[in-house]
């Protein structure tokens, strides 16, 4: 009766057959394709000197997809994120988004406070010169 039992079976995952020399080259023609096409965007905003309008931007947005998407891939790949299990896929990118959603609201919140503290609160528009209280005596007395 020394049997022992385990409560729940050991869980392990082996990694998936692949051929080596067939996923690099696909990794390298995918990478190299987004990249050529970033490239190129960026070529075409420099050589057109487009004003800031809607479709500058537009450009400047496909870029910035793209090179989240070129990063996704990366770290799916050659960090082997994308053979993990889903939940801690989720739990590394839900993380990494609310990062992200942080830094973007602090520099909003920054950005603001650093508006206010030069119109003193809001009560002075920025355009209007401020006399000292020194300087308005002194011109009195003379």
């Amino acid at each position: 009766m020394s049997e022992h039992v385990l409560a729940s079976p050991e869980i392990s995952f082996a990694p998936q057959p692949s051929s080596g020399t067939k996923r690099i080259w696909t990794v390298f023609w995918i990478l190299s394709v987004i990249t050529i096409v970033e490239l190129g965007l960026g070529l075409l905003l420099y050589t057109l000197h487009l004003p800031e309008s809607f479709r500058r931007l537009a450009i400047k947005g496909v870029i910035g997809i793209l090179s989240l998407a070129k990063a996704y891939y990366i770290v799916g790949v050659f960090m082997h994120l994308g053979s993990e299990l889903k939940n801690l896929r989720l739990a590394i990118v839900v993380t990494l988004g609310l990062f992200i959603w942080f830094i973007i609201a602090f520099l909003a919140d920054g950005n603001s406070w650093k508006n206010l503290r030069n119109t003193r609160g809001g009560s002075v528009k920025p355009d209007t010169e401020q006399v000292a209280p020194a300087a308005k005596q002194q011109g009195s007395k003379e």
